[in-house]
C-alpha cells in the first residue's frame, strides 16, 4: 500500500466570478471563526475527477453554469486532526484526504446559487471574496492545503 492509499480521494472547487473573486461557503451549523471554505467532497469509485468536481459543486451550491479554467496537477494532501479521528468510522480508516482541485468560472446568474440543492446541506451562507482570504478563513488543519490551492490558482484571481 502506498502512502497515497491512506488518503480518501476528494475533489475541491474554486469558483471564480467574472470579476476574479471566489465563492466562499459558510459551513452549515459550524461556529466561527474558521468556518468558511470552498466546495469539496468525496470521489465515488470509478468516477472521473472533473465529473466529481462538477457533481460536488452542484450538490453543495446548485451551480451548473461553469467553464473549466484550470486544475491542479498533483494530489494535495491533508491529515485529519486527532479530534476528527475520534469518529474514525466516518473516515473508514483513512488518515486524511488527497484532493485534486479545479478552478471554474461561474457563467450563470447568482439566482442559480441554491444552498439547499441537495438533501445534505453543506453551507448556511455564501459570499464572494478575494482568493487571498482563503487561508485565513479555513479551519487551521486545512491551511497548508489551501496555501497550495491559492498558489496554484492565484494567476486567475482579481
Amino acid at each position: 500500500m502506498s502512502d497515497l492509499d491512506a488518503y480518501r480521494p476528494n475533489v475541491g472547487v474554486v469558483l471564480f466570478n467574472r470579476d476574479g473573486l471566489v465563492w466562499y461557503g459558510q459551513r452549515h451549523a459550524t461556529p466561527g471563526p474558521h468556518n468558511w471554505q470552498f466546495p469539496q467532497g468525496g470521489v465515488d469509485a470509478g468516477e472521473d475527477l472533473e465529473a466529481a468536481a462538477r457533481r460536488e459543486l452542484h450538490e453543495e451550491t446548485g451551480v451548473t453554469s461553469i467553464e473549466l479554467l484550470a486544475r491542479t496537477d498533483a494530489w494535495i494532501l491533508y491529515d485529519f486532526p486527532p479530534e476528527a479521528m475520534k469518529n474514525a468510522k466516518a473516515w473508514r480508516g483513512f488518515k486524511g484526504q488527497k484532493q485534486q482541485w479545479f478552478a471554474f468560472r461561474f457563467t450563470g446568474d447568482e439566482a442559480e446559487i441554491d444552498l439547499a440543492a441537495d438533501d445534505e446541506v453543506e453551507f448556511d451562507a455564501w459570499r464572494w471574496g478575494p482568493l487571498s482570504d482563503a487561508c485565513d478563513l479555513i479551519v487551521p488543519f486545512k491551511r497548508p492545503a489551501y496555501e497550495q490551492v491559492v498558489a496554484a490558482f492565484s494567476h486567475l484571481a482579481a
